[in-house]
């Protein structure tokens, strides 16, 4: 996907050039050389009125000229527009004369004193097209929900009027507000009625240039359906602590079946959950209490911040302990074991015989649709035991693993797991979260916990499951070298508040056995306040790291998704820091889980792909909008885990060509009020900095995961990773060393 190109002139390349002719005379004249009165002509728009000027000479002019306007689209000629023959006014239609847009005309400017050299300008007549994010989205009912509307082309005017909302009833439809002089945002208020209701901006350049989004007034952002959730943090004695499960809950809010396993210093316990509520906290349509109690259990509290899809992120506010999780709706239930599937995992969590120090474990498990586990196979960093479960990972898993459903078939998300390996046996429950089978983009997703005594040979873990795509018939995904061919963020995090975000690009260079692949990019690291950044240098705008990978064969002709990667290190130091070897299992090309294989950090992960088109850029229509943004790692206990609102919108780009937005939302705990700027300068793709000015912070931002939101391919969506980090370096003070992970 490319950034949106207008086929518009570019003064500064498409004016004319100065030149000379001789007139009738013998005298030299030169051609007149056109301009644009605001100097900044990148199109012209539906009913736009634009004054071109005219200029001679070195320097500039101006010149005695009579216009003239011409186009293959217009006949009649007043199809494409009027334009003033004396002033240079020029008045486009109302709509456009040719069918798709651009439509070319040209611009003429022919001197009093030269008929014979005339000047001309070609010019694209443009049509603007709108879109409102969120596109669709859910609204309690009298909540306040905040949209922004962004004008495509990108450098077409960002102005807009929201018309009041419509509604299938007719009435109690919501009311919207917004500020004229910032009419890229408003303010929708919900109604008191369940029902559906479209909230509409209108380019105020372009009537065609209308948006809608589709909104369902509910009850509760939290509707009837099944959920699960996952959770990792401490306990009041800085002790880490895990959880996980799932639950069914009716549309008058009680639960009909649900379970969650929480793993404690203490070892694993199953509680039934008796009940699960939200609450908006201060009339907000994105922002609640999320309260869970347990039968026999605690009650547990979590500030929620929602996207527009329902996708919950929380972190705990009851004062039991500090972390964060995320609940999402299950896919249905014929989604998950309809027939044989394989999933590769992600686990990390604490090893009790070397004292709790961190444990991480990646791998494949090829699930028979029945209840086998065949083919399996496991890494693992266990410092200082690296290789506790065989001698020469990849380590197999047995042939007689399995995974079955519990007696409790009420609940059908819930599901336990029995892997047999070298090391002995590991017990796990898992339960279906969200995600899809059809392809790639948005793979299903299961989180599983340890159900095992935490002993010497049973750490305590807990973690992810994600489906591995296995392309399609005519395209399907062989993951050797050329499997990977693209660009990924990755989030990392290791012990005692490690962690990383590392922009990388994979060549798809396919050697076979034995060959690498070319893995370069550049990526930010703080280390509990120290700071290692391979960024972006004027010499090398787009890669700093070079580094390889290379996919795990199983003969000649077949691979398994397991791959080294090489990351991390500093080759800008002197001597230079060799990066480290990590190990990945693919959930899809340029994603999956990541493990480091040796160091005493034992850094976890995963891989994220940015859009796959050559050359894609993130603009101004891809970026504005809404977020709940969310900690998704944290390593030790002192760091606060927060969740944040925020609204982005543009200022369009600055002097160096890079993408400006401003920043604004609210902060949790604390309702801290966040103002700030956000830089892009997409080289590469979807790198920038954040700099909040209240609180005064500085991030880095990673996007990625872009996705369409309206009918072109053109319009899409953005989600980031933001670390904290500082410029210049040492930092004078240690900015926050964990990863928030924003979502629209």
């Amino acid at each position: 996907m490319t950034k949106n190109l207008l086929l518009a002139v570019a003064l500064l390349s498409l004016a004319l050039a100065v030149g000379c002719a001789k007139g009738g005379n013998g005298v030299v004249t030169p051609i007149p050389t056109i301009t644009v009165s605001d100097g900044n002509l990148a199109a012209i728009y539906p009913n736009q009125t634009v004054t071109f000027t005219a200029t001679v000479g070195m320097p500039p002019e101006p010149a005695s000229v009579t216009w003239s306007l011409s186009g293959s689209s217009c006949s009649p000629l007043s199809l494409c527009g009027t334009l003033d023959s004396t002033t240079g006014v020029y008045t486009a239609p109302a709509s456009l004369p040719c069918s798709p847009s651009p439509c070319p005309i040209t611009i003429t400017a022919t001197s009093t004193n030269n008929s014979a050299d005339p000047g001309s300008l070609p010019v694209s007549l443009t049509l603007i097209s709108a879109v409102v994010t969120p596109l669709t989205v859910n609204v309690g009912q009298n909540l306040v929900q905040q949209f922004t509307a962004i004008a495509v082309p990108d450098d077409a005017p960002q102005t807009f009027t929201w018309s009041q909302p419509t509604c299938t009833n007719g009435t109690n439809c919501g009311t919207i507000s917004y500020d004229p002089n910032s009419s890229g945002v408003a303010v929708y208020t919900a109604g008191d009625v369940n029902q559906s209701v479209v909230v509409a901006a209108t380019s105020t350049v372009s009537p065609s240039g209308v948006a809608q989004a589709k909104v369902a007034v509910v009850t509760s952002r939290l509707p009837s359906g099944t959920y699960a959730f996952q959770f990792s943090g401490y306990d009041p004695s800085n002790n880490p602590v895990a959880a996980a499960g799932s639950f069914i809950l009716t549309s008058s809010g009680t639960i009909t079946a649900g379970v969650e396993d929480v793993l404690s210093a203490s070892g694993p316990q199953q509680y039934p959950i008796a009940s699960v509520s939200y609450t908006p906290i201060d009339g907000s349509n994105n922002l609640g209490t999320l309260t869970v109690a347990l039968t026999e259990g605690p009650t547990n509290e979590y500030t929620a911040v929602l996207t527009s899809s329902g996708i919950i992120r929380m972190i705990e506010s009851d004062g039991l302990g500090t972390g964060s999780g995320v609940l999402q709706e299950s896919a249905k239930n014929t989604v998950f074991n309809a027939g044989a599937q394989n999933f590769v995992f992600g686990f990390t969590g604490v090893n009790k015989a070397t004292g709790g120090t961190r444990v991480g474990y990646i791998g494949l498990l090829p699930l028979n649709g029945t209840s086998g586990i065949t083919g399996g196979l496991v890494d693992a960093n266990d410092y200082p035991n690296v290789t506790p479960i065989c001698s020469s990972p990849p380590c197999s898993i047995a042939s007689n693993s399995s995974y079955s459903q519990p007696n409790a078939a009420n609940l059908p998300t819930w599901w336990e797991m029995t892997l047999i390996t070298a090391a002995g046996t590991q017990h796990f429950d898992f339960f279906v979260s969200a995600g899809q089978t059809s392809n790639q983009t948005n793979p299903l997703t299961l989180y599983a916990i340890s159900t095992d005594p935490i002993d010497a040979t049973h750490p305590a873990l807990s973690g992810s499951m994600a489906y591995q795509w296995p392309g399609t018939s005519k395209s399907p995904i062989t993951y050797n070298n050329a499997g990977f061919n693209g660009t990924s963020v990755s989030n990392l995090t290791g012990t005692n508040a490690n962690v990383s975000l590392t922009l990388g690009r994979t060549d798809g260079t396919s050697g076979g056995s034995g060959g690498t692949g070319g893995f370069t990019g550049n990526f930010d690291w703080n280390n509990d306040g120290t700071i290692v950044s391979v960024d972006p240098t004027p010499s090398d705008t787009t890669i700093h790291f070079t580094y390889t990978y290379v996919a795990t064969p199983i003969n000649s002709t077949q691979y398994v998704g397991r791959y080294t990667f090489q990351m991390l290190g500093n080759p800008l130091s002197t001597p230079v820091v060799p990066p480290l070897p990590f190990i990945l299992y693919a959930s899809g090309a340029n994603r999956g889980f990541l493990l480091d294989q040796s160091s005493s950090a034992v850094i976890t992960g995963s891989m994220i792909p940015q859009p796959s088109v050559n050359n894609f850029e993130y603009t101004g229509t891809e970026m504005p909008g809404t977020y709940a943004a969310a900690t998704i790692s944290n390593s030790k206990s002192s760091i606060v885990p927060v969740v944040q609102n925020l609204l982005l919108t543009s200022t369009g780009y600055n002097s160096k060509g890079q993408l400006t937005l401003n920043v604004a939302g609210t902060e949790n705990p604390g309702s801290v009020t966040l103002t700030g700027s956000y830089t892009i300068a997409n080289n590469p793709p979807g790198l920038g900095a954040i700099t909040l000015t209240t609180p005064a912070t500085t991030y880095v931002m990673y996007a990625i995961d872009a996705s369409a939101i309206s009918g072109t391919s053109s319009d899409v969506i953005t989600d980031f990773m933001i670390m904290g980090t500082c410029s210049p370096q040492p930092c004078s003070t240690a900015p926050p060393s964990s990863i928030i992970f924003a979502q629209q």
